[in-house]
């Protein structure tokens, strides 16, 4: 019997084709891409290549994108294999890393490739679960380093949802791992019905329409699904309006609305659609909808199931100290989940999110209210999934979510082997029309595009296994260079077309009066020097602003206005995002004790300090007496009269008016500025322009395409040879071998930070606290930002730091590259308490974050002072150790 056959009978149903395939493939040693919808059984294929590895008596580690979706899945597989003979690493876990069967984050596998680790000999399969996250701008290269650079002796099956350009992704695979067999399914076990939820009822989202006899035509055959009719007048009867006796209009039209929550969950139960999971982009939101269906009193649980929610509840939560369980509002949590109600999103801690995931997995919990990290991969399947929202805040603005984000979050819809069907309900979009929100359905998803880009850290561990041109080679393997020389064999026929029409337009640019390629290019010189002119003084008057809002401090004394501002004022400025935000932003109070939020957009001009007031000591700008009491001192103050700082423009720009009516008077002088034909020949010589600037553009496209990511390496190299991280060679240095082994946004500056010696004499808790400016991100909105102010040695340690920082910017600037992003002391005092042993009530005190944000910042930051202690030696390497072991504990360690 064949081992694909054999792994089949395993299962009490009959495997897909394409499970199949996949695994006849695998079992060849080809590897393997799987693209199927989610919820079809792609682990199925990975589970295989485990199963295999142990029958040939190999290893095989399974990877995927998240710790959350590592940790179940690891114990998935103790129970089905035994603990001895599965283990898990990620960057907080590392559990029996040496057994046959490994589960791990993908960026642990990259450190290991990279570290030529001894884990890595017999292993036969590497299973990348969730390969499409190679597409996420933040984490994706990871992917590609994974793929470029594992051995070709390990066979890897990929599994992905479905792309709209599987194909290609599966073609650049076989040319990368020698062969891949490419298997894609868009079928769903489970079949998905789609439904809007309007009001008391829930309405099918489209009807089938068959075909109509068209005059003079045959009817058309068979039938078609449309958005529903139904729906659609319902809209735009709820629209109507007449003109009332006061020219007012008064809507008259039936009025349409999103159920509320707590009738929802009444007519899905109704219905019999639970369990069900309800998406809310919100973390709060999906808390307050936790209360208000418990406030409903609405119950989804038996006494029975009451009694073994809790019996669970109690046993995983047996080891947490109870100050710790008061502080996370454990009482809410549990009473909630008894009535079958739970929240689940990353604001929660680890084991309040793996409680409810094992309490819907034995189908105690009914109801779930989750953000979108729900739909990453974790196994809580349900019958139904409902989208609250359709669009969702991206920081800036909200933007609709994609087909392929629709399908993610939908596809939990349906559990195979328990339901004939899958319902997925959109609630009533008041600011959709119903088509936008149906065209979401069906529509094939987005194309899966590289995020690949050389890295300092790359770099490092390239060139301490290869030369710079093996480097070089290795770079032009990637899925990035792929779809860019994809791009330009795409390019080329239009290209020469362009080119065609060029020398047509070419043959009509002549004058009997002179030299019409003379007389243009003058032309062409005086828009170029009229564009240019303005642009610079633009830009001139923009970095002057930004400048200006970044040097002021809380107490000085400005005049806002221009802008969006209106008029002149005077004002306080009471806080501000500090001094090394990309962009400046200022909180003031004016003198008519009104708060303004001035940016660089807000202001027509760069402030000066124009004088300075002290703040009161209590309160903020939020409470009306801290704001009067600014403007009492702001009417006391005395001011300068010049607010304005002049803004310097370069000698070439003062210089342009000059050469502007140069040639003016050039081009009124050449004798084709009398050709009678003159404005047929400018309509030819425009066109001609255009098609130039396209084929310049696409020239240059395809130059930057070809060449982007070896510049950019080269450009790396260059910075970190700057640095001393590399030798001429280039071959890493000491220093850079210390870089290779620390994995982050900030690497170069926390190395540089090291090199300087600023935590040389910092002790465990000191160290724990300075770490965390290195790994913590806020989720706050440049808008919302803190002013923080470290003191004491902390604060000398922080200043230092800057300095660092504001040198390694420079150095990446002078190399042409992105700047590293700013670095963030808002965590430091909660970190420092927390390593001091305090409670994990008096941590968050200091930090206005959530339970479950504090324990994963706290994670990355012990992840990172692990790192420190592999990389480096002597005293700091044993403080980083103990900063590690003094954070990890409590709801941290859970």
């Amino acid at each position: 019997m064949d081992s694909v056959t054999a792994f089949a009978q395993q299962f009490d149903f009959p495997l897909d084709r394409f499970q199949l395939e996949a695994m006849e493939a695998l079992a060849q040693g080809r590897s393997a891409l799987v693209a199927a919808p989610t919820g079809a059984g792609k682990t199925i294929v990975g589970e295989f290549c485990l199963y295999e590895a142990l029958q040939k008596g190999g290893r095989a580690f399974y990877t995927t994108p998240i710790k959350a979706l590592s940790n179940q899945k690891y114990r998935d597989l103790c129970a089905q294999y035994g603990d001895e003979r599965v283990g898990l690493l990620t960057g907080d876990n590392a559990i029996n890393g040496d057994a046959p069967l490994v589960v791990m984050t993908t960026e642990v596998l990259r450190n290991m490739i990279y570290e030529q680790a001894p884990g890595l000999e017999g292993l036969m399969y590497v299973v990348l679960d969730e390969v499409h996250y190679l597409g996420d701008q933040g984490r994706g290269m990871v992917w590609e380093e994974v793929i470029i650079s594992l051995s070709h002796s390990v066979t890897i099956a990929s599994l992905s949802a479905t792309v709209s350009n599987a194909e290609e992704f599966g073609a650049w695979l076989a040319s990368v791992r020698n062969g891949c067999e490419v298997v894609i399914s868009e079928v769903r076990p489970v079949p998905l019905d789609h439904t809007y939820a309007i009001g008391h009822k829930f309405y099918p989202m489209f009807k089938q329409v068959k075909g109509k006899r068209s005059k003079g035509r045959t009817p058309k055959q068979g039938s078609s699904r449309v958005p529903n009719p139904d729906v659609v007048m319902l809209e735009r009867r709820s629209q109507h309006v007449r003109i009332g006796r006061s020219g007012r209009r008064i809507r008259v039209g039936e009025k349409v609305k999103a159920p509320w929550r707590s009738d929802l969950v009444e007519m899905l139960a109704q219905k019999q659609w639970l369990p069900a999971i309800v998406f809310i982009f919100s973390r709060a939101a999906c808390d307050d909808a936790v209360d208000q269906v418990l406030g409903s009193g609405i119950v989804l649980t038996s006494a029975n199931e009451q009694e073994q929610i809790r019996k669970i509840i109690d046993r995983e939560t047996a080891d947490v100290d109870p100050a710790d369980l008061a502080t996370l509002d454990f009482g809410w949590w549990a009473q909630a989940c008894e009535r079958g109600v739970a929240a689940h999103h990353a604001g929660m801690v680890p084991i309040f999110k793996e409680t409810t995931e094992k309490l819907v997995a034995e189908g105690l919990v009914k109801l779930v209210y989750a953000t979108e990290t729900l739909a990453l991969g974790i196994n809580m399947p349900a019958r139904t999934v409902v989208i609250e929202r359709l669009e969702k805040w991206n920081g800036q603005r909200h933007d609709l979510l994609t087909p392929g984000q629709f399908t993610q979050l939908t596809g939990r819809a349906g559990r195979r082997g328990k339901d004939t069907i899958g319902h997925a309900v959109v609630n009533y979009q008041r600011d959709l029309e119903f088509e936008v929100v149906a065209s979401l359905v069906g529509r094939r998803t987005e194309r899966l595009r590289s995020q690949f880009t050389p890295t300092a850290n790359m770099a490092v561990n390239l060139l301490r296994r290869y030369d710079l041109a093996t480097c070089d080679e290795i770079l032009s393997t990637s899925f990035a260079q792929w779809q860019a020389d994809t791009n330009i064999a795409g390019n080329t026929e239009e290209l020469e077309r362009f080119r065609k029409a060029l020398t047509g337009y070419k043959q009509h640019l002549v004058s009997d009066y002179g030299d019409f390629e003379e007389y243009w290019a003058l032309r062409r010189e005086l828009s170029r020097t009229q564009k240019t002119g303005a642009k610079a003084r633009k830009a001139a008057k923009v970095y002057a602003i930004t400048q200006a809002l970044a040097q002021l401090t809380p107490g000085d004394v400005i005049r806002i206005g221009g802008g969006r501002r209106g008029t002149n004022q005077l004002a306080a400025v009471v806080d501000t995002n500090g001094p090394h935000a990309r962009t400046p932003l200022v909180v003031t109070i004016t003198e008519h004790r009104r708060v303004e939020k001035i940016g660089p957009r807000d202001i027509d001009y760069p402030p000066a300090v124009i004088g300075r007031i002290d703040l009161p000591d209590t309160g903020s700008h939020r409470k009306p007496v801290y704001r009067k009491e600014v403007q009492i001192a702001l009417t006391k103050t005395p001011v300068s009269e010049h607010y304005r700082i002049p803004i310097e423009v370069s000698p070439e720009v003062h210089a342009q008016p000059a050469e502007i009516e140069r040639l003016k008077a050039a081009i009124a002088d050449h004798p084709v500025h009398d050709d009678p034909s003159l404005g047929e020949l400018e309509v030819w010589a425009y066109r001609h322009d255009e098609v130039l600037t396209k084929i310049e553009a696409m020239e240059g496209g395809n130059r930057r395409r070809t060449r982007s990511l070896s510049d950019r390496f080269i450009a790396v190299v260059a910075m970190l040879r700057d640095l001393g991280y590399l030798d001429a060679q280039p071959k890493p240095t000491e220093e850079g071998l210390m870089l290779a082994r620390i994995h982050g946004e900030t690497d170069v500056v926390l190395c540089e930070a090291i090199r300087a010696g600023i935590p040389d004499h910092m002790n465990a808790v000191e160290l724990a606290a300075w770490v965390s400016i290195f790994t913590y991100e806020s989720r706050r909105s440049e808008d919302d930002h803190r002013t923080v102010r470290a003191s004491g040695r902390l604060g000398i340690a922080w200043d230092q730091t800057q300095e660092v920082y504001n040198r390694v910017v420079a150095v990446e600037s002078s190399h042409r590259l992105p700047a590293t992003r700013p670095l963030n002391p808002e965590l430091m005092d909660a970190m420092a308490r927390w390593a001091s042993g305090d409670l994990l009530e008096d941590a968050l005190v200091a930090m206005d974050m959530s339970a479950g944000d504090f324990v994963r910042a706290t994670k990355m930051c012990a992840d990172t002072l692990r790192q420190i202690r592999t990389a480096t030696t002597g005293n700091l390497s044993r403080t980083a150790r103990e900063a590690a072991d003094l954070i990890v504990r409590g709801v941290v360690d859970w």
